[in-house]
């Protein structure tokens, strides 16, 4: 049987052979993997039973791919044969003993595997294993490939298209992984007709299949709607089974096919990611994942060879140091090799970006707004009012991070799971990403009644998404962002309008947060926000208590301390100081009454599967209301050489003029200056609408979405 590399011809081979020793991205990419890989290979091998999800034998399974994947490809470049003959070993041992094990004794919530607790984990298996044979068939014997195919590929190909028909076509990023595999083997083992159905579904109806994961789970943006922590797992698959396609099946033009969704991901998912390369950990999320992941250079590298480059990628290539192992990353590496004997490569700067969700964009968006102090930093502003993201989604539409001086400030938790460490429920998702981490109380956002979002139903959820009011960045000293979430409490409609703007004064941009609710009767309202750090100071008593209750005992509620409480009139003040930065913190509502409750996570946790991190909430109560806060980055600290610059900030308080259904007004008051800030309301506003609000005896008149106007204080004197 002629089975030929699927991903590589000839010359590619040649090509890449050439960068072996050489100081390139490519020549440092083939020798970090040549390390990895002689230094796995020296180990004994081995092909273990059935264990726990996350432990030893999940790990070897895994690791065995991975390194069976990377020789392949590493016998071809280097022309080593100790790489061959590696995976063919491998292979052969893994022939003696696939079909010995049963379907794996721990159950999940997925179907299971015969090596892996969960089907999803057998489908990675096969697409690396697929790509690692298709490079060494050539040195294997016609008996040694049929015993392979018989006893490996071909009951894996008929389990995942029979047995588990149902999560083959399941428009999900498991689904992705199933259809790659499938196709992947299909073609390692001369059998295209699995290629044609990992394409097109089994049915061939458009509902399944790789063509109808791409068209549903991508946006026209690119943005993928379970977020970027599965984005960027989805992305590997995705990538290197377009490039599978691009070779294979040329007449579905996929780097074209829905307007170029495959180069519009890859640049939805750069985009998302923190200055410091990690993404923000909207739904399901750890909150440590980030740009330099395996799958996201293996997406840099195809977009480069199929899309262009420009500076924000090369800065990309930069920052990850190396590149896909594949001809696509050896466009990019020359391409890099070319620019840096010209000039220096800076660091990426993606702008600030509405990227909008659903198959056809219309399903609400996600917004990330970016703006630099007055030293270069890079602030970071994010709100989701998208949709919920099925069932890696979190429940809070509307919710908020913020991100400057290197870290997250208004922080978000991630998910309850502590992935491969085995003693936590096998790594996989704790209980307490139900009860804690996915509830609306644990984003920060507004609760009402102390109750979830769609009150916690996954189906409800679904059906609803944010509906956005504007996006406006042209502006270098303001830009802003607003949103409606019209369904997700009943009886409620909220708005959120965020921006970050320079008052001329401040050091850095503030970030001003008005956050409108409007419903019948009195009702209590929980304006939560997660921070990290020391409270320094606050402008209110509050009492810090002895004996600790919870919060509540549902919805989030009953996992937090209720460690301090104070009333509050008018403008509530917290500062505290998170590493090296003050950040203070005003907000007032318009109810004019409230009470900010510290809190800690951990109550109700007997296994200490939750982090302990704090939070404030500002609990107001009463009929509709605007919540009106600004936070303000400033200052400086170093315990080392015991330095403390600006330690407090410059805003002195921020005040609700008065809001209604056409628009809400504010305004922010330093020692120096009054800004006030108009925002309109009317959903169906444009550019050019003309807004009037009268309000004791003064007109608020503007045009737009919004306008900012500034008046020093000595001029009222």
């Amino acid at each position: 049987m002629a089975t030929q590399p699927i991903l590589l011809t000839e010359a590619e081979i040649e090509q890449l052979s050439q960068e072996v020793g050489r100081t390139s991205l490519m020549g440092k990419t083939i020798a970090a993997n040549q390390k990895d890989v002689d230094a796995f290979m020296q180990l004994p091998i081995d092909i273990p039973g059935h264990g726990e999800a996350g432990g030893y034998e999940h790990n070897r399974h895994k690791q065995n791919y991975t390194y069976m994947n990377l020789a392949g490809r590493l016998f071809l470049i280097t022309k080593q044969q100790k790489y061959a003959d590696w995976v063919i070993e491998v292979l052969e041992q893994y022939a003696d003993k696939y079909l010995t094990f049963d379907f794996h004794v721990q159950k999940n919530t997925n179907p299971t595997g015969r090596l892996f607790h969960q089907i999803l984990n057998e489908h990675c298996w096969l697409f690396y294993t697929s790509l690692a044979y298709s490079c060494v068939a050539s040195q294997m014997s016609e008996a040694q490939q049929q015993r392979v195919i018989s006893r490996i590929f071909e009951p894996m190909l008929e389990m995942f298209t029979v047995k588990y028909a149902h999560d083959f076509d399941r428009i999900h990023n498991h689904g992705i992984w199933a259809v790659a595999a499938v196709g992947i083997c299909g073609l390692a083992v001369g059998k295209r007709e699995y290629l044609e159905m990992s394409v097109y579904g089994i049915d061939r109806n458009d509902t399944g299949g790789f063509l109808a994961q791409i068209s549903q789970l991508f946006a026209p943006s690119g943005y993928y709607m379970e977020g970027p922590y599965y984005h960027r797992y989805a992305i590997r698959p995705t990538c290197v089974f377009a490039e599978v396609l691009h070779r294979h099946m040329p007449e579905v033009n996929i780097y074209q096919y829905k307007d170029g969704v495959i180069g519009n991901t890859v640049q939805a998912l750069l985009s998302t990611a923190y200055p410091n390369g990690e993404f923000p950990a909207l739904n399901d999320a750890s909150r440590t994942m980030g740009i330099t992941d395996m799958g996201v250079q293996v997406a840099v590298s195809v977009y480069s060879k199929h899309y262009g480059l420009d500076d924000n990628l090369l800065g990309m290539a930069k920052i990850q140091d190396a590149v896909w192992m594949h001809p696509c990353g050896l466009a990019l590496s020359q391409a890099y090799e070319a620019a840096t004997q010209d000039r220096e490569i800076g660091m990426p700067f993606w702008p600030s970006v509405e990227l909008n969700e659903g198959p056809e964009g219309n399903n609400g968006a996600q917004g990330f707004i970016r703006m630099q102090d007055k030293k270069h930093d890079v602030f970071q502003l994010v709100m989701n009012y998208g949709q919920h993201g099925m069932g890696h989604g979190n429940f809070d539409t509307l919710g908020i991070t913020y991100f400057n001086r290197g870290q997250e400030v208004l922080r978000e938790y991630g998910f309850g799971r502590w992935v491969n460490v085995e003693p936590k429920f096998g790594g996989r998702y704790l209980d307490e990403n139900k009860s804690y981490a996915r509830q609306t109380i644990a984003h920060n956002m507004v609760t009402i009644d102390q109750t979830c979002q769609n009150y916690f139903d996954v189906a409800r959820a679904d059906s609803v998404h944010g509906l956005p009011h504007f996006f406006k960045v042209e502006d270098d000293n303001i830009k802003g962002m607003s949103a409606f979430a019209n369904d997700h409490y009943d009886g409620f409609n909220m708005q959120r309008s965020v921006f970050m703007l320079n008052i001329e004064q401040l050091e850095a941009p503030l970030l001003l947060d008005l956050y409108r609710l409007d419903g019948e009767g009195e009702h209590q309202y929980d304006y939560a926000h997660q921070y990290d750090g020391q409270i320094v100071r606050t402008n209110f008593d509050y009492t810090t208590h002895k004996e600790l209750d919870t919060l509540g005992d549902k919805d989030g509620y009953q996992h937090l301390w209720r460690v301090a409480d104070g009333d509050v009139s008018g403008t509530a003040l917290v500062s505290w100081l998170q590493n090296n930065t003050y950040y203070t913190w005003l907000g007032t509502s318009s109810n004019n009454n409230g009470q900010v409750i510290f809190t800690r996570t951990g109550a109700n946790d007997p296994s200490f599967n939750l982090r302990s991190e704090p939070a404030f909430i500002l609990r107001s109560k009463g009929a509709s209301t605007l919540f009106a806060s600004v936070v303000e980055t400033h200052g400086y600290f170093n315990e080392e050489f015991e330095q403390s610059v600006s330690a407090r900030g410059q805003v002195t308080n921020i005040k609700v003029i008065g809001h209604n259904a056409m628009a809400s007004v504010v305004e922010i008051e330093t020692a120096n200056s009054v800004t006030t800030v108009m925002i309109s309301n009317q959903a169906d506003a444009t550019d050019t609408t003309e807004h009037h609000l009268d309000i004791d005896g003064q007109t608020y008149s503007w045009t737009g979405f919004y306008a900012v106007s500034s008046r020093a204080v000595a001029q009222e004197k």
